[in-house]
């Protein structure tokens, strides 16, 4: 009973810390990978990456900080590159990617954060490569004709828009779903991406980077900084917490510190219960019941007469009899049934055996009654 009520509590407790490490920690892991390449989630873009390739379109994927694609050597061209962040909030475009993108770069973002206007949330927009689903009421209001273009919108407000800045631009889009996988049977969403990224014939990257995934090499960089920052912020680190809070509490399970060690008693041993079982062990194996009546009558006899104070030395029944009813005032009527069956030595079955044995135990504890009497 106690260890069944052990278990609950440890798997109770199991049960509640893994809840708690999913709730604080699943969604982020959630939120990072939504939009990724990766993902073949409705809010990911698994499908609309696949469509590109199979456009034959120049698109691969980056995992490593804005900072690397400035000074990466490998990349002469301009290029495109592409960003899905649920995570954005009017997003600030600082004056490193603003110099990046005057270069001849284009980054496109989608997902910027703008406000909730009147509009429906779920809208259809015809254009040139087809109608264009887009759910969400967020549109972008102030558009500037002389910097910024509306590439998508209605009479609420601009959805995609562009800003010229130097010989490239930054295309910005209030949803985060546009060619999510929810959409491959709205072929216009896909096209209408692919258009916004294709322009000027430029290599596009996909940014997987702030999805979390990272090559070999960033992997290298950020171990050597510090294994427990990477671990942070890598999916392992609510597995990791997992483990440990598991791992700790088995060791408490087994070490019994929920409650004060109890001290166990001695159980109290019955000699007399306890010699009968053994004789009853002692006849199941050796199937010699007469043996064992003789045996053990001789010696129930002698114990007895030493009680009653006759010695050790084997009296005549009488005498045995006659101490008895004098020293207990009890009947003998069942101290004469087993001395008598034991005189008998003739073939008894088990059941007599154990019932013989029983008798004496009972005679014994008539005696020790008689005595605390007196």
């Amino acid at each position: 009973m106690k260890k069944t009520k052990k278990f609950w509590i440890f798997g109770a407790l199991a049960l509640i810390s893994i809840m708690i490490i999913t709730v604080f920690f699943a969604p982020v892991n959630n939120q990072l990978n939504s939009g990724s390449t990766y993902s073949r989630a409705p809010d990911g873009y698994g499908a609309w990456y696949n469509f590109m390739l199979e456009k034959g379109a120049d698109i691969q994927r980056w995992e490593k900080p804005f900072i690397d694609l400035e000074n990466t050597q490998d990349i002469n061209s301009s290029v495109t590159l592409l960003q899905v962040n649920s995570q954005l909030e009017n997003r600030v475009i600082n004056a490193r990617i603003k110099n990046w993108v005057k270069s001849g770069n284009i980054l496109v973002i989608l997902g910027i954060k703008k406000q909730v206007t009147k509009a429906e949330f779920t809208t259809i927009h015809d254009t040139e490569v087809g109608k264009v689903e887009i759910e969400t009421s967020r549109r972008t209001i102030k558009i500037e004709q002389k910097e910024e273009e509306n590439l998508l919108g209605d009479r609420y407000g601009a959805i995609v828009w562009q800003k010229q800045f130097g010989k490239g631009r930054i295309i910005l889009a209030t949803t985060q779903y546009l060619a999510a996988n929810a959409y491959q049977d709205i072929p216009g969403n896909y096209e209408f991406l692919a258009q916004l990224v294709t322009q000027g014939q430029q290599r596009i990257l996909v940014d997987e980077y702030i999805h979390g995934y990272k090559d070999q090499e960033v992997i290298k960089e950020e171990l050597g900084e510090s294994l427990v920052n990477y671990l942070i912020e890598t999916p392992l680190f609510p597995i990791f917490i997992q483990g440990l809070i598991i791992l700790v509490i088995l060791i408490f399970a087994q070490n019994r510190r929920f409650a004060k060690p109890i001290k166990l008693s001695a159980p109290i041993v019955d000699n007399s219960q306890a010699y009968i079982q053994a004789l009853a062990g002692v006849l199941q194996k050796a199937e010699s019941r007469e043996f064992i009546l003789e045996t053990t009558g001789k010696e129930q006899k002698i114990k007895l007469q030493k009680k009653l104070g006759l010695g050790q030395n084997i009296v005549e029944d009488k005498s045995l009899i006659d101490a008895w009813i004098q020293q207990t005032g009890e009947s003998s009527i069942e101290l004469e049934k087993v001395l008598k069956i034991q005189s008998q030595k003739r073939k008894i079955t088990e059941s007599e055996l154990l019932n013989w044995l029983d008798k004496w135990e009972k005679i014994f504890q008539v005696e020790n009654k008689a005595k605390r009497d007196v």
